[in-house]
């Protein structure tokens, strides 16, 4: 017959107690320590943006006043009535999208289609190109501004250049100008790599063996697994193209074809800024941002969260 043995369960040491109560107390104050420092590096991300709110809707006589309040004594609209009837808001607002837009989409496809390339495609030297394209992204743009400049004014057969880049004036002062250097960005081509490298490449090969070309593998088997990629990579392209400063004001010139990010020159002088209104075109520029990254916050948490997996 078997013996039968009673188990008594063994009560907990008060040491052991203890120190469990202490881990306990250590994990609440490191996540309240947590949760602190996220707060306060929070706020002071938080703080430009609603100084630039309060300062885009507080009378003029109070925004330079000592000592500085952080609630406006009475509110006004007069700044952003300002900025309409001073600039072409709208026709700036045209122009921006356009060549927003027309960025986004030449760098979400040719981007990704040269990522298939290099990730699903064994050609001769395809890892040397790669490297140098990673190489070309240490380059600082301000060095490649001036050549870009009069590659753009040389263009062939644009703007009443002949054949050899003479006698006209090109893609000067042209809306071209502003997105065909960005049309492809290298950036763009090693995003969307890590995202195709990170998919099998078994349903290529069998694809080949059924007859399929390379276009057909890439638009129907490889591009829709992608998606969360070409989210991310689409707000990254637009958040860019949107906030370009500097070179849309040294390509373009005549104000039909001028675009948002040049309408700060107009409250700004070398002796006097007009912050009301210079912070009401800030906030009018950041709208069109805030609403993409909103509405696509979502594809853009999982194409950071996917970025970084490869295979």
């Amino acid at each position: 017959m078997e013996e039968k043995t009673n188990c008594v369960p063994v009560a907990p040491q008060p040491d052991a107690q203890k120190e469990k109560r202490r881990r306990k107390i250590r994990r609440i104050a490191g996540k309240i320590a947590l949760y602190v420092i996220m707060c306060a590096i929070a706020v002071v991300m938080v703080i430009p943006f609603y100084w630039s709110i309060i300062t885009s809707i507080r009378p003029k006589e109070e925004i330079l006043r000592l000592p500085v309040t952080w609630f406006p004594g009475s509110f006004t609209a007069e700044h952003y009535k300002y900025v309409f009837d001073t600039i072409p808001f709208w026709e700036m607002l045209f122009n921006s999208i356009l060549v927003t837009c027309i960025g986004l989409f030449t760098n979400l496809f040719f981007g990704s289609l040269a990522a298939y390339a290099f990730s699903k495609i064994r050609f001769s030297g395809h890892k040397v190109i790669f490297n140098i394209l990673l190489t070309s992204m240490m380059i600082p743009g301000v060095i490649t501004l001036i050549p870009t400049f009069f590659v753009l004014l040389r263009f062939p057969l644009a703007g009443g250049n002949n054949l050899f880049g003479q006698g006209g004036i090109g893609f000067y002062d042209n809306l071209a100008a502003v997105f065909l250097p960005g049309a492809i960005g290298v950036y763009g081509i090693f995003f969307m790599r890590q995202f195709f490298a990170s998919l099998p490449d078994d349903m290529a090969e069998s694809a080949r063996m059924d007859g399929a070309n390379e276009f057909i593998i890439f638009g129907r088997i490889y591009l829709p697994l992608v998606v969360p990629g070409l989210f991310t990579l689409g707000i990254f392209t637009f958040q860019s193209g949107w906030n370009n400063f500097m070179w849309p004001n040294i390509v373009l010139q005549s104000p039909e074809n001028q675009v948002l990010t040049m309408a700060f020159k107009f409250f700004k002088t070398p002796t006097q800024v007009d912050y009301g209104p210079l912070m009401a075109v800030s906030l009018l520029m950041s709208v069109p941002v805030l609403v993409l990254f909103i509405v696509m916050q979502k594809y853009f948490v999982q194409g950071v969260a996917l970025g970084g997996i490869k295979d």
